[in-house]
C-alpha cells in the first residue's frame, strides 16, 4: 500500500516485482554515471583549454563510440531477462479469469465448478473504519500463498486494464480477446490495485484487491463459496 508522499516504489510482494525494482535502482545507477561523466566533461571543456590533441584524438572518438553501446548492453540483458520471466507461466498451480465492465469486475475460478463473483467498490458510506477510500472492494479476490496464480483478462465492453502494483502485474483488458499474467503471492497479505485505462466515468471507482491466505483457509473458503 502506498503511502503518503511516497516518492519509491511500493514493497514488492511478488518476485517478478523484486526484480523490476532491483532493475529500475540498477537503470537510474547508470544513469546518474552517466550525468556524472557528462557534467565532468562538461566542466572541463569551459574551465580548461582544448589542445590540437585532444579535438583531433581518434582514441577519444573510438572510447564515445564503444562505451555508450556497453551501456546499452547492461541494460539490455537485464531488461530483457526479467520481460522473458513475466511472459513465461509454467504450469500454474490456479487459474483465475478476470472480466472488467463498466465499472467492476467479475472473477471465475476456473479450477472450480460454479465459482464465481462480481466484484464493486464499497460506497464511502459502507465502509468498514480502517478500510480504504475508492480502494475496498464487497468480494475480495482471494487466491493461496506459494502457488503460481494465472490470471487471464479480458473485458465485456470497453477497454479496461487489471493492475495491482506491488505484485507486479498490468495487463489490458480488451473485449473479444484473452490475456494473461500470473504472479506469485509468497506471504499472506492484502493487495490494492486500480483499473489503469480510461473506460469511462467512473473509471476511478472500479478497484482491485487480491488476498493472499494460507492454502488451507483458501480451500475452506473454496468450499463454502462453491457449495
Amino acid at each position: 500500500m502506498a503511502n503518503h508522499a511516497q516518492l519509491s516504489f511500493q514493497d514488492a510482494s511478488s518476485p517478478i516485482m523484486e526484480e523490476l525494482i532491483q532493475f529500475h535502482d540498477h537503470a537510474l545507477m547508470v544513469a546518474l554515471a552517466i550525468c556524472s561523466l557528462v557534467l565532468y566533461l562538461l566542466t572541463l571543456m569551459l574551465t580548461q583549454k582544448l589542445s590540437s590533441n585532444t579535438v583531433n584524438a581518434q582514441a577519444i572518438e573510438l572510447v564515445w563510440t564503444i562505451l555508450p553501446a556497453m551501456v546499452l548492453i547492461t541494460l539490455a540483458l537485464p531488461s530483457l531477462r526479467i520481460l522473458y520471466m513475466m511472459d513465461e507461466i509454467n504450469e500454474p498451480d490456479i487459474t483465475l479469469k478476470a472480466i472488467g465492465h463498466q465499472w467492476y469486475w467479475t472473477y471465475e475460478y476456473t479450477d472450480f465448478k460454479d465459482l464465481s463473483f462480481d466484484s464493486y467498490m464499497t460506497p464511502t458510506a459502507d465502509l468498514p473504519l480502517g478500510h480504504f477510500r475508492l480502494l475496498e472492494v464487497d468480494h475480495r479476490m482471494i487466491v493461496p500463498t506459494e502457488a503460481t496464480v494465472r490470471v487471464i483478462v479480458t473485458a465485456d465492453d470497453v477497454l479496461h486494464s487489471w493492475a495491482v502494483p506491488t505484485l507486479g502485474v498490468k495487463t489490458d483488458a480488451i473485449p473479444g480477446r484473452l490475456n494473461q499474467t500470473s504472479f506469485l503471492a509468497p506471504r499472506p497479505g492484502v493487495f490494492y490495485g486500480q483499473c489503469s485505462e480510461i473506460c469511462g466515468a467512473n473509471h476511478s471507482f472500479m478497484p482491485i484487491v487480491v488476498e493472499a491466505v494460507p492454502l488451507a483457509n483458501f480451500e475452506s473458503w473454496s468450499s463454502l463459496s462453491s457449495s
